[in-house]
């Protein structure tokens, strides 16, 4: 048996590391992860930029992955606890923004100021207990290739967003939202679509009236 999992079947030692890693009262790597292990633990792509008053609070046991010409800005927050984050090349995390895996974000993709991109909800199904006391609901995100989100957005967990998409500011996304489309509102709906053949953008509107 090896060490990590010796450590996982053993409940004080599993504890312990915890508490190593992270204060229990304050889920944040301690300095040493985040200055030593994470450096060798995750993956950083050449010419990717990490503002240094971001809040990167990524762990061992799952994977950080910031690929090349990759940017994150200033006052942003990251996270892995509950699952990966993987950020592809190109990609542009703005101003304020808050990523909690597991999120994965393709190659030109981009979301604009104060964005919420989450993987999980806080689980409530006993309703006698605080929701922080019960298991998480897991849902990874995904925002495909170039597919950009509007400032101060909200994309719920379990949703993918198909590449080339643009999503309106102030949205929340509450469902998947098919490629090549424009969707804005609350909860977010498509209104325009990308014809291939006519090179336009096309309201979802018009196709239903031509369709009927």
């Amino acid at each position: 048996m090896g060490i990590v999992n010796k450590i996982k079947s053993n409940p004080k030692l599993k504890q312990f590391a915890l508490t190593l890693i992270a204060p229990k009262r304050n889920p944040r790597p301690r300095f040493w992860v985040r200055w030593f292990l994470n450096p060798l633990k995750h993956k950083k792509g050449k010419g990717a930029t990490i503002r240094r008053n971001s809040r990167i609070d990524v762990f061992p046991w799952k994977r950080f992955e910031v690929g090349q010409l990759t940017t994150i800005e200033s006052y942003c927050t990251v996270n892995n606890g509950s699952g990966d984050v993987l950020l592809g090349d190109r990609v542009r995390v703005g101003i304020g923004s808050v990523v909690i895996g597991p999120v994965t974000m393709g190659n030109g993709s981009g979301l604009g100021q104060n964005v919420f991109v989450s993987g999980f909800n806080h689980g409530y199904a006993d309703g006698s207990k605080n929701s922080s006391e019960q298991e998480l609901d897991v849902r990874p995100t995904i925002i495909e290739d170039e597919a950009h989100i509007g400032a101060n957005s909200v994309v719920l967990a379990g949703v993918t967003i198909g590449r080339n998409c643009q999503i309106g500011a102030g949205s929340v996304v509450t469902k998947d939202i098919p490629a090549y489309s424009v969707a804005v509102g609350n909860p977010a709906r498509v209104i325009k679509q990308f014809n291939p053949h006519s090179g336009e953008w096309e309201s979802v509107k018009k196709k239903q009236a031509i369709v009927a």
